[in-house]
């Protein structure tokens, strides 16, 4: 595959049935492709560099990508108090819809994303369910677990996106799990690098994002 890829990014949309969302598609529109589920809020922001800079070096392999802004997030019109975990599912189900056969790569509560679409396999690194994201939203707002609303790191998390997250779990069927070497739960496997959703500011971590690639191009060609 290697020295066939076609590395073009494009903004392009997609549409679901609230509207219609940007998606980055990168490298050839044919072939093995992965689209992503980045972690919720602000990690989002924390893991984007990372993101993509895995999708550039998936595509000097030959794998294309799709990196979809979902409702509340990226430019999305809607906002982020009016976020819901159903309208997430439900628009990255659609964009995954736009190039069949595609796997799912998911980042921490990005794994609570991709349970509505069809996916020819999911890779998740570091899933969080949704009642350990609620306890750490909790915590960085400095509020109890009876408190109707947040605000997490300047955003409004509304009561409705709270109630969804409660009993949100990752999609287990056909997932591979990966951790970071010192990350707790039960996992296919580690990888080396820093939990670049820590970080008081988005940032890459180089050797991260090449262990990940490795990892999802072997899973993809098993």
């Amino acid at each position: 595959m290697t020295g066939h890829a076609d590395n073009r990014l494009r903004i392009d949309s997609y549409d679901w049935r609230g509207g219609r969302e940007a998606v980055l598609r990168f490298g050839p529109d044919h072939g093995p492709a992965v689209i992503v589920a980045l972690p919720l809020l602000e990690e989002g922001n924390r893991t984007r560099s990372l993101a993509v800079s895995v999708l550039r070096l998936l595509t000097d392999r030959g794998i294309g990508g799709l990196l979809p802004d979902l409702p509340g997030t990226g430019e999305s019109m809607t906002s982020t108090e009016e976020m819901r975990l159903a309208n997430m599912q439900d628009a990255f189900a659609a964009a995954a819809a736009t190039r069949p056969g595609v796997h799912g790569v998911a980042i921490r509560s990005g794994a609570l994303i991709d349970r509505a679409a069809t996916l020819a396999g999911r890779w998740h690194l570091s899933p969080q369910d949704g009642a350990s994201l609620l306890r750490e939203w909790r915590r960085i707002a400095g509020q109890g677990a009876d408190a109707p609303s947040l605000a997490v790191a300047g955003n409004a998390v509304a009561p409705g996106l709270l109630e969804d997250l409660r009993e949100a779990e990752p999609a287990k069927h056909n997932a591979r799990t990966l951790r970071l070497a010192n990350g707790a739960g039960r996992a296919d496997g580690t990888l080396p690098g820093s939990p670049v959703w820590r970080h008081s500011e988005p940032r890459n971590d180089p050797v991260l994002a090449q262990a990940i690639s490795d990892d999802i191009v072997r899973w993809i060609l098993m």
